[in-house]
């Protein structure tokens, strides 16, 4: 759906229809006739709506014209609920910058541009395009930074878990996790190399504004900060599940080898009862404690066998 928005003092209006600098937010659902009628009656490529629709989108800006496209990635909760399942994918983020409109266009509900439809962010206002633009930004870098320090904490607690346990479904949520990350690091790498050329393009026209020129390069500084959270937290999250396999093939070699001790001590009795059990003569056929005898001779063997194991330190 296309919605328009303007701000009325310190409220956020919904408008029926387009007018010059208001906020024109894109959103599913939405059809392509949706999108061909908005292209040529604000005369934009068509493309500029259609590629910030792909997933796979990488960040960038483009010109044409008087018309501004930039796209830019931002992390999203994933809908699909599975155990190896990444906790959060990126998605892209459409900014048209038009002479007159603002237009985002998302193909998910989006945490970030539902921030500012909730009016949550301070001073914003969308007729002033360029400090909009860097607000969102802004609330993008945050929304990584949020969300990397859940991921770690996620798997501080499964890392816990994991230590006192054998289990794989630990390790699948670990899995999960690093694919996170994976969608992290790739779109921050994207999102900062877009805004080092912005600034270096002065696509905004901020150069003359310091304000919005120190705002934009606090944003720049957040994103390094995240990018570096993202590739720490990625290589802890390596070293601990390569550690954990270790652990865990440890954990199974003990059990095994005790298994195996067991199953020899226990050899033992077996053995005394199978020699004196065949039909050869023994020295006990006449003996009336024969039985006693050999437990007793099972049971001294066995010991003896024990008290070797446990000097050798195996059990």
């Amino acid at each position: 759906m296309i919605k328009y928005y303007k701000k009325a003092g310190n409220q956020l209006e919904e408008l029926s229809d387009l007018i010059p600098n208001c906020w024109v937010n894109i959103s599913p659902p939405f059809s392509q006739e949706e999108l061909e009628e908005l292209a040529e009656r604000l005369f934009i490529p068509l493309d500029f709506l259609t590629d910030s629709l792909d997933i796979d989108e990488r960040s960038r800006y483009e010109r044409e014209d008087d018309v501004n496209l930039i796209v830019v990635n931002t992390p999203v909760q994933n809908d699909v609920e599975e155990e190896i399942e990444a906790v959060y994918i990126t998605v892209p983020i459409g900014i048209i910058l038009t002479p007159e409109n603002i237009i985002t266009i998302a193909s998910y509900k989006n945490p970030v541009l539902q921030l500012f439809l909730d009016n949550k962010v301070k001073n914003f206002n969308p007729s002033d395009e360029t400090l909009f633009i860097l607000q969102i930004f802004e609330q993008n870098v945050y929304r990584f930074l949020t969300y990397l320090k859940k991921l770690n904490l996620k798997r501080n607690l499964i890392e816990k878990e994991l230590y006192d346990s054998s289990r794989t479904k630990e390790l699948k949520q670990l899995l999960s996790i690093e694919k996170s990350l994976v969608y992290f690091v790739t779109s921050l790498s994207s999102n900062e190399l877009l805004k080092m050329k912005m600034k270096r393009a002065d696509l905004l026209r901020i150069h003359n504004n310091e304000f919005k020129t120190d705002l934009f390069e606090d944003i720049i500084i957040d994103n390094s900060q995240a990018l570096e959270m993202a590739n720490t937290y990625t290589k802890i999250l390596q070293s601990t599940m390569e550690s954990s396999a270790s652990i865990i093939s440890n954990n199974l070699n003990i059990v095994i080898q005790r298994l195996t001790l067991i199953t020899i001590i226990l050899m033992v009795p077996t053995l005394v009862a199978s020699f004196f059990g065949m039909n050869t003569p023994s020295g006990f056929e006449e003996d009336d404690n024969a039985f006693y005898w050999i437990i007793l001779i099972s049971i001294i063997l066995t010991l003896l066998l024990v008290w070797i194991f446990r000097r050798k330190k195996m059990i």
